[in-house]
């Protein structure tokens, strides 16, 4: 492929140029002037957000989006959740209407709910569904760019555009499986973000490492009973864009949703630590996209009820976790078919 376009200089996308530069002739790295892309173009390195990865010879980073999208045969977003339907907007006139789509940002649309594969089509119309791909796993931007060995899930509704991703993005230390299911891939990279929240929050009241591995698997417990109820496959969740990415997200010093769980735990309050933080912080987000969800839909999701109390109502973290642990008593697999019940056929 001659050239693609990555929208969005952040950390993410930056990494992202990185990866694809090896296997595309030119890329294009869009950004906003205000966020700095006129420093990263001068200087050939993201200070701000990825600081000692520089960039090679052929990515092109520009604020001009008629510029970067020209001729550009793949169009990345890379851009936060909630920023993704208008940048749609800006892009939807200077598409090339065969482009591929990549989108690699990870939650849910707080006003409408939406995943962002309905997003995209709501916006561009439903034609770009074969176009639509989505790139999702445990890759935090700050070892990817460094060229450290990371393998990922890239999701379609069409095989060959999942195929021609993976080819893209391949090489000897990025790593790249297709999985059929858009839903699944998009849901679990959005839901483990809440669960990492809930960690950080733990780990910051000083609670230890069995507190932490109780989260994380009753947190996946949680993010396959909401992910299955909206159309994604059990199998996917524990996979890397489910359990993956949920094992890097609770227990990295990179993740943002962690280190926000820390905050809140010594007491500041969610615009304090966003403020603090200076990036997206999708988990607290996402929180109440899904916090919203599991009311219509009737799933029980407490560990994602105790995070909405502590961002939105103000409750103390420390007495979230004690009314997680005093919660009636239940079999750890009574969502299957191996339940008490099969006690009674022995």
């Amino acid at each position: 492929m001659k050239k693609i376009c990555i929208l969005g200089a952040g950390s993410w996308g930056t990494a992202q140029a990185v990866v694809l530069s090896r296997n595309v002739t030119e890329v294009m790295l869009w950004g906003r002037i205000e966020d700095g892309i006129e420093d990263i173009e001068r200087e050939r390195e993201n200070k701000r957000f990825l600081p000692g990865v520089f960039l090679p010879h052929n990515i092109i980073p520009s604020s001009d989006l008629e510029k970067s999208l020209y001729n550009a045969e793949m169009a990345v977003l890379a851009v936060p959740v909630q920023s993704i339907r208008s940048v749609l907007h800006q892009i939807r006139p200077l598409l090339d209407k065969k482009s591929l789509l990549v989108n690699t940002a990870k939650g849910l649309e707080i006003a409408t709910g939406m995943r962002m594969s309905q997003v995209f089509m709501d916006v561009l119309g439903v034609d770009v569904k074969n176009r639509y791909t989505v790139l999702s796993g445990p890759s935090h931007a700050e070892e990817v760019g460094r060229d450290i060995p990371t393998a990922v899930t890239v999701a379609a509704y069409k095989k060959e555009s999942a195929f021609q991703v993976q080819d893209l993005f391949m090489n000897d230390n990025f790593r790249v499986y297709t999985n059929p299911d858009v839903a699944g891939v998009e849901l679990g990279g959005a839901l483990k973000n809440i669960v990492a929240l809930a960690t950080g929050i733990c780990e910051g009241l000083g609670y230890g490492d069995n507190t932490k591995a109780a989260l994380m698997t009753r947190g996946l417990a949680e993010m396959i009973r909401m992910g299955t109820a909206m159309g994604g496959d059990i199998r996917t969740f524990n996979g890397l864009s489910g359990m993956g990415d949920l094992v890097v997200t609770c227990g990295s010093r990179h993740s943002r949703n962690h280190r926000a769980g820390l905050m809140l735990a010594q007491g500041c309050g969610t615009e304090e630590t966003l403020k603090a933080i200076g990036m997206v912080v999708e988990g607290i987000h996402t929180t109440k996209v899904v916090h919203r969800i599991a009311a219509e839909m009737k799933i029980d999701m407490p560990i994602c009820q105790a995070c909405y109390r502590v961002l939105y109502e103000n409750r103390p973290p420390g007495d979230e976790v004690a009314q997680l642990m005093k919660r009636d008593r239940k079999n750890e697999i009574e969502e299957t078919a191996l339940s008490i019940e099969a006690w009674q056929t022995e």
